[in-house]
């Protein structure tokens, strides 16, 4: 086995997929939307990389990042406030040569010299938009045993109804199905339209480091954008370029019904063993009471943080912290972030809240499952 701790590190992009999801990115990126009633996205990744010992973490965000940051802090709720490696959050503009970029050849091509002064062997490369409990190690291992210079993990799923619903005019959200011949990738499609299951990349890569200072220079002097599309895709013949097959459990969060349903699935304890039960996932602390359940209150199937104050019936709902439910109020198939007040004998089904939202007494609000009803963040109704 490879000890990930000294060889390899990990550059995370927050950013990406931020188009399919706009109503949620308002106020935030991809990776820091609320998900399973008190988690962040990048809280799985970020536990996931510390599981494995990697602890020389980057974070190359592109714009509307604060939430972000006041999230992460310095790291220490994952052990990553060190003086060697930890977190480093890479904004644009933080030198007079970085911009905001457009793909991964210009965001790498602003680290390179960070990128030089490294040790790892390996890199790690990810976006925030699927949820896994992921084994990195065992990624690497698999890399090293292949002797790869590029492995791409994938999940052999249908492409999500989001991604085949993509604009014409969307350049910066793509996507890529792999072709493989005995495990190694002999072609990478991007965007395609095909049915049924396919090999769909989750954009995890792992390439040795040298090898992608060499790559990113080059492609970058000549005005390339995109790694998977610019730079691998049409080198498959002269890299090798291993697949990486993932089988646990993933949410792919692509559009707003995803996350909708995604979030629903953790209400079944098999999903939920299946996405908690290979190691612990941290998030930051809130010091809040435990829930409070008054009076008549009826709560059943609902995943609950603290801090929530129940006293109406709720079912089959996330509840972020801070919830307050009042009496006489029915909720149910929802998701309501933290701290929203939903007043007594409001009727709501199929509703998404953003954080801090009140729902005033008696008020209706309901949708359906292939189109829940979003409500922005401090909106009062």
């Amino acid at each position: 086995m490879v000890n990930s701790t000294q060889q390899a590190l990990a550059i995370i992009f927050p950013n990406s997929y931020d188009n399919e999801v706009p109503s949620l990115v308002n106020e935030r990126l991809m990776a820091s939307i609320p998900f399973a009633s008190r988690y962040r996205l990048i809280d799985f990744l970020l536990s996931s990389l510390v599981d494995c010992g990697i602890d020389n973490i980057s974070v190359i965000v592109r714009k509307n990042y604060l939430s972000l940051i006041r999230h992460l802090g310095n790291g220490r709720t994952w052990d990553l406030s060190r003086k060697s490696g930890g977190l480093n959050i890479v904004p644009p503009f933080a030198e007079k040569t970085v911009k905001v970029y457009n793909g991964r050849v210009e965001a790498l091509a602003s680290i390179l010299e960070f990128l030089k002064a490294q040790k790892e062997k390996y890199i790690i490369i990810s976006d925030t938009n699927i949820v896994a409990s992921f084994d990195f190690n065992a990624m690497i291992d698999a890399h090293v045993a292949s002797g790869a210079d590029v492995t791409i993990a994938y999940k052999e799923e249908p492409i999500p109804y989001g991604f085949m619903n993509l604009q014409p005019t969307a350049t910066t959200d793509l996507y890529y199905t792999l072709t493989l011949d005995n495990g190694r990738v002999t072609e990478i499609q991007t965007n395609p339209k095909d049915y049924g299951p396919q090999n769909l990349s989750m954009n995890i890569y792992v390439i040795d480091r040298e090898l992608l200072i060499k790559e990113i220079t080059k492609a970058y002097t000549s005005g390339y954008v995109y790694f998977e599309r610019d730079i691998l895709s049409p080198n498959l013949n002269t890299l090798n370029v291993q697949g990486y097959k993932y089988e646990g459990y993933t949410s792919r969060i692509t559009d707003m019904v995803s996350y909708f349903t995604e979030n629903m699935r953790l209400l079944d304890n098999d999903n939920l063993d299946a996405l908690f039960g290979r190691a612990p996932i941290y998030t930051k602390v809130r010091d809040d009471n435990p829930t409070r359940y008054i009076g008549k209150a009826k709560v059943k199937n609902t995943m609950v943080a603290d801090g929530c104050v129940i006293e109406g019936e709720v079912e089959n709902c996330i509840l972020f912290r801070g919830v307050k439910i009042g009496k006489g109020a029915v909720v149910r198939n929802s998701i309501i972030m933290e701290d929203t007040e939903i007043m007594g004998n409001a009727d709501v089904d199929y509703v998404i809240t953003d954080k801090m939202v009140t729902i005033g007494s008696g008020k209706e609000l309901k949708g359906n499952a292939s189109f829940p009803v979003f409500v922005p963040a401090y909106k009062t109704i």
